[in-house]
């Protein structure tokens, strides 16, 4: 039976952070094997759940050395990788576009804004609020979902597979291969 969901409860940053970098080595497997694939990823959750911290330690787990800013005025920050020599930043070969939608007040602005593009390059969109452009973004391929729980540090983390190639990057995750 394919692994098409996940729960996970994080107690500390440390735990969310280790698993963002177990997410991460599944993500490198697969454009590993499938170098110009696409990915889109949401990421869910109430204001203050971690979102953008889970993408900070998600994308510099990919090899990403610099700054992760939010990209909460910008909509998007765009972070190229590569996927066979995290120290080869000069020769990135995909790049995770992070979004964030949360300051948007119609779902027409963010086609408006002109990121569609950023949907076919390889690699992956990780969209925070998704629902802000609601029926205006590509389907998603894995959602996660973060949610606060009474420790002002720990987190629940959900994940689930939309796709076929959400269900491979699961399994993967939990084939314990890239551990």
């Amino acid at each position: 039976m394919a692994q098409d969901s996940y729960k996970q409860h994080c107690r500390q940053e440390a735990d969310t952070a280790g698993f963002a970098k177990k997410l991460a080595a599944s993500l490198r497997d697969f454009f590993l094997l499938h170098p110009r694939a696409h990915l889109n990823i949401s990421l869910e959750g109430e204001l203050g759940a971690g979102k953008t911290t889970f993408a900070r330690y998600l994308i510099q787990a990919l090899g990403f050395s610099g700054r992760v800013k939010s990209p909460t005025y910008t909509l998007c920050e765009p972070y190229p990788l590569n996927m066979s020599n995290p120290d080869d930043s000069k020769n990135p070969n995909i790049v995770a576009n992070h979004f964030d939608l949360y300051r948007m007040r119609d779902p027409l602005e963010w086609q408006e804004a002109g990121f569609a593009e950023n949907f076919d390059e390889a690699g992956f969109c990780l969209v925070e609020w998704p629902d802000k452009a609601a029926g205006t973004l590509p389907p998603f391929d894995i959602t996660i979902q973060l949610s606060s729980v009474s420790d002002e540090n720990a987190r629940e983390i959900s994940i689930s597979a939309i796709s076929q190639d959400g269900v491979n990057i699961l399994e993967s995750l939990f084939s314990g291969e890239n551990e």
